[in-house]
């Protein structure tokens, strides 16, 4: 008897549209879609998709507990053995959605489950150590080797084959450590990698260490009286419908908004659009994410000299660190034409 497998997609991938079906709510069919489809031929004879459950991005990430709580039923329904999501590629909105169905899957069903990312989706952060994430391409132009990698992980997991090392099976790793044999001791190997890296030739450490970009920290402001400050902020205030159409997370772009004459951030004017946190007090007070009020007190009273005409505003939850470090890099660059001194930048 073939295994029982169930796949999750977006609705762009359900052939339902883009950004105007992103609030679809869940549902399911009986049948493979999308992926889905070349999945189900690709496990051949040893299993079958039995369903597809779909469900939009905005309406997961905006719904979260109850997005998860109705997909888990649908899946739940077709009794599966295993759930592949995706493949997300770059999508951030989407690969949380697949990382936090499959990690509730997998916890609550007890079965296996399987999804694909690049890595710099946020998914990868949150959800690698708690299920399988394939690496995949930043698009859908790697779809097929993305589908193929997954089909075979999924098809071992199912046999309850046992795995190779993360790296050679094509996922990122889950932070699980396995103690090894080796012919030669700890002290040879050492001296043997070092060896190869003084004569600039390959070598793989048995402990990888996770890597940070180092940051100069900016020069303090010398003149602070006379210094005009402008206000950035990752808590999504924009103005009221989101005129720019940012995303609730998963952001792929910012706004620049005029506060010339703006004493006060009216909930009539501003609202917060962030999809990572309970908006209710900042839609009550837009201040309390971006405080235009106290500014404004500072500058009459001459702590500073002038508050910058334009905020500049987008949201922070799962976006992208490529995504990021271009904001910082137009908005930083922006700013310094405009002969800003200094930033404050504010979050949630």
């Amino acid at each position: 008897m073939a295994y029982k497998v169930v796949c999750y997609i977006n609705q762009f991938f359900a052939g339902m549209g883009g950004e105007e079906a992103a609030h679809q709510e869940p549902f399911a069919k009986r049948e493979p879609l999308g992926p889905a489809m070349q999945i189900n031929f690709l496990l051949g004879d040893e299993a079958e998709v039995v369903g597809t459950v779909v469900c939009g991005d905005s309406y997961y990430g905006e719904n979260i507990e109850i997005a998860r709580e109705r997909c888990l039923e649908l899946i739940k329904g077709f009794s599966p053995d295993l759930l592949i999501a995706g493949p997300a590629f770059n999508a951030g909105r989407y690969g949380v959605a697949c990382g936090d169905i499959c990690v509730t899957a997998g916890e609550i069903l007890g079965i296996p489950t399987v999804t694909g990312m690049y890595y710099e989706n946020p998914g990868v952060e949150l959800y690698s150590n708690k299920t399988f994430i394939v690496k995949t391409a930043d698009s859908a132009r790697g779809m097929k080797d993305a589908l193929q990698n997954i089909t075979t992980l999924s098809l071992k997991l199912l046999k309850g084959q046992k795995l190779r090392p993360a790296e050679e099976e094509g996922y990122f790793h889950r932070g699980i450590r396995k103690n090894f044999f080796y012919e030669e001791n700890g002290a040879k190997r050492a001296v043997d990698m070092l060896l190869k890296k003084l004569k600039g030739e390959l070598f793989k450490t048995e402990y990888e260490m996770p890597t940070f970009k180092k940051i100069t920290p900016a020069k303090p402001v010398k003149d602070i009286k006379n210094a005009t400050i402008a206000l950035v902020s990752s808590g999504g205030v924009v103005p009221k419908g989101n005129p720019d159409r940012i995303r609730v997370s998963s952001a792929e772009s910012y706004g620049k908004y005029d506060i010339s004459g703006i004493d006060d951030l009216s909930p009539e004017i501003f609202e917060s659009i962030h999809g990572g946190y309970d908006r209710v007090w900042a839609n009550k007070d837009p201040d309390v994410v971006l405080p235009v009020d106290v500014m404004r007190q500072l500058e009459k009273e001459g702590v500073f000299g002038k508050l910058y005409d334009y905020v500049y505003t987008t949201t922070g939850t799962g976006t992208s660190v490529a995504n990021a470090e271009r904001f910082g890099k137009e908005i930083g660059e922006d700013l310094k034409k405009a002969g800003v001194d200094a930033v404050i930048l504010t979050s949630t």
